[in-house]
């Protein structure tokens, strides 16, 4: 089973957004265990948002531009975060 990472960002942005709203801190094995995927995946997610500006990632906290992509799609229903695998084909018998 893959992960899409899109979809681990979004939920990254939204949990990190409640949390910060809450005033609670949010650690990364924490963050990853609620969105159901691995760790080094969300690490990667995390990184990846923090180079572009989103998320200050040493203190697990979004950034002003974090905040608002999260508050934007607070009505929106996210995908899952890992992928559905594709059922296995069916078997063709063929005489």
């Amino acid at each position: 089973m893959s992960t899409n990472t899109q979809a681990v960002a979004a939920h990254v942005l939204r949990h990190l957004a409640r949390a910060q709203q809450k005033g609670r801190l949010t650690r990364l094995d924490t963050l990853a265990n609620d969105i159901g995927v691995r760790r080094e995946d969300v690490r990667h997610v995390v990184t990846s948002l923090h180079e572009e500006g989103h998320v200050d990632a040493k203190r697990m906290k979004l950034t002003m531009t974090g905040f608002a992509i999260a508050a934007a799609m607070r009505e929106c229903v996210l995908v899952p975060a890992r992928a559905i695998p594709a059922p296995p084909p069916s078997q063709l018998h063929v005489a």
